[in-house]
């Protein structure tokens, strides 16, 4: 039922945490493969200052009336180096679980992370996701926005959400 199943990590013990899941899955349908995840925001930056009345994009002056204007520098080798050290992540993990007879397949994407696992899941025919969450809910879950709580209400495939250990919520009353 489940032959390539997609697991989204950022470095982080938490994210870790859907791993043993996927990796039960993989064994008892006889997954085609383990897809491998890392998903950073882009981050974008102009090279050279403003000129004249030029705004940045998304500029709204009722927001940003008497904001001053900033000149941000990121050269390509800061997101070179962004994607090798998530490339070396992946790779890691990558191995334990090739080590166990997993097929595993990893791929770094810069975009805004929920967006860009539920299209890579729907693209690459994914039939479940697999991640962690901190299973926050009321207030601190709206302060907090979570990129599992955006794939859950967006995602095209079914989503298995794993709670972290000791991240189990009390229940009132």
């Amino acid at each position: 039922m489940y032959k390539r199943i997609l697991v989204p990590l950022d470095g982080s013990k938490l994210a870790e945490c859907a791993l043993p899941h996927a990796e039960e899955l993989a064994k008892c349908c006889d997954a085609e493969e383990v897809l491998l995840l890392s998903v950073t925001k882009q981050v974008r930056g102009r090279t050279q200052a403003l000129k004249g009345d030029e705004r940045y994009p998304g500029y709204d002056p009722s927001i940003h009336s008497a904001a001053p204007r900033i000149t941000l520098s990121f050269p390509s080798k800061d997101i070179g180096k962004k994607d090798r050290q998530a490339q070396m992540y992946l790779d890691k993990v990558a191995k334990r679980l090739e080590a166990k007879g997993i097929k595993v397949r990893t791929e770094v994407l810069f975009w805004p992370p929920a967006e860009a696992i539920a299209a890579y899941a729907e693209r690459n025919d994914v039939n479940i996701i697999v991640m962690s969450s901190h299973g926050r809910s009321g207030p601190s879950r709206l302060a907090h926005s979570s990129v599992t709580d955006k794939v859950l209400r967006i995602s095209p495939v079914p989503v298995l959400m794993v709670r972290a250990p000791g991240c189990i919520p009390t229940l009132p009353g």
